[in-house]
């Protein structure tokens, strides 16, 4: 054991944790006043049913076994996961491996919430997180993290492109077409900018662990994923503002943190195996395609991502794990960019995108059998807030 290890694993795990409160002060700010009570209340409570899933079983079935699809429960309530011994050859206790992972599906969650805020039933929303975790966030992780089909490949995800971005944003969008539009869309006036930047700070800063952490080690890998997080983050949020300088005459702060958010998004997947210079090129590209999802294909094809979970983490997640292919570092993953490569990352991407999409589909189909996925319409009018949680944001 490495103390220097394990004292950057514990540091980067609380990191993660922080991004969940610095995701809802982001999606709060830019909630309508009269539900966001009920944004900060579906983003947070993915902490909770995180957590418990994850202690009982999630942890287990995600990476204990070495089935193709998902693990076994040997390791269920952690059982005999040691707090001072590695069996994973890694400088850091098995324990801490498994505290640092269990962050993930958290943050994961508490990002399908900015696709359906506003107007989903919180009741529903829980049920659909536990569902979610067991059917979709776990299979994934253990395929791609654990000893499944998709690591058996050699697909590149260093901290969750396919198993944290592309399934939430997936997920979120099914989820929404589902649900269907708000009644009411809101204005850009109307939002708190302020939380909106703490917010969007905090979860650059968590991100720093949650890429940097993924090394598993406070080496040379951890140093090169924190500088491309970094770097990846500045090259997409300046792009993002000179598109709006161009287009709409003017910079919007909230524009800036989603371009911010994007370049972290993209960088995730290669984020331990790109070089600077790949991490600037993955900045500006993804910052152009979240853009144009974000302000175009969302306006044309009609669908209503509420805070645009899809179009920054769906859509910024697919670009970051096609151009990880692109941008790979033979010195750093020992492969070389190859078609073989690529296809292997188009491939983990179908299957991550096709395990989200119809399971969620299922899922919410089953939860209606026991409750309104959404909220009545009068309910919707006035706002989620009192209704739902008895408190109100003032």
């Amino acid at each position: 054991m490495n103390g220097a290890d394990i004292a950057w694993i514990l540091i980067s795990a609380g990191l993660v944790w922080l991004m969940v409160p610095g995701l809802a002060l982001f999606y709060g700010g830019l909630s309508q006043t009269k539900t966001t009570v009920n944004t900060l209340a579906m983003v947070m409570i993915a902490v909770a049913v995180g957590g418990v899933v994850w202690f009982t079983v999630g942890y287990s079935l995600t990476f204990s076994g070495s089935g193709p699809i998902i693990g076994n429960l040997d390791a269920a309530f952690l059982h005999n996961v040691s707090m001072t011994k590695s069996t994973r050859g890694l400088s850091i206790p098995d324990g801490l491996f498994a505290l640092f992972q269990g962050m993930f599906p958290m943050i994961t969650m508490a990002i399908i919430a900015g696709s359906v805020v506003g107007r989903m039933n919180f009741k529903a929303f829980i049920l659909f997180l536990l569902a979610w975790m067991l059917l979709v966030y776990v299979p994934l992780a253990h395929m791609v993290w654990g000893d499944g089909i998709i690591a058996s490949h050699g697909a590149l995800d260093f901290a969750g492109g396919d198993v944290v971005h592309i399934s939430s944003g997936v997920s979120g969008l099914v989820l929404a077409l589902l649900i269907g539009k708000r009644r009411k869309v809101q204005f850009l006036n109307e939002t708190n900018l302020i939380a909106t930047v703490v917010g969007g700070g905090l979860l650059w800063f968590g991100w720093f662990g949650f890429n940097a952490g993924s090394a598993l080690a406070a080496n040379g890998v951890a140093i090169i994923a924190f500088t491309n997080t970094s770097i990846a983050a500045a090259f997409a949020m300046l792009t993002w503002v000179i598109m709006d300088m161009v287009i709409f005459k003017r910079v919007r702060v909230s524009g800036a943190m989603s371009g911010g958010v994007a370049g972290l998004v993209a960088i995730t997947p290669g984020a331990g195996f790109v070089q600077p210079a790949g991490a600037m090129a993955m900045g500006i590209i993804v910052a152009i395609g979240a853009y144009f999802a974000t302000n175009v294909l969302k306006n044309r094809l009609g669908y209503d991502d509420t805070l645009d979970a899809f179009g920054l983490h769906g859509v910024g997640g697919v670009i970051g794990g096609i151009l990880t292919g692109l941008f790979a570092s033979k010195s750093l993953t020992g492969q070389s960019v190859s078609w073989q490569l690529l296809g292997t990352q188009l491939g983990a991407m179908v299957i991550t995108i096709l395990l989200a999409g119809i399971m969620t589909i299922i899922i919410a189909k089953l939860i209606e059998l026991v409750t309104p996925l959404r909220v009545d319409e009068a309910i919707e009018e006035k706002g989620l807030d009192y209704d739902l949680h008895g408190e109100i944001n003032i």
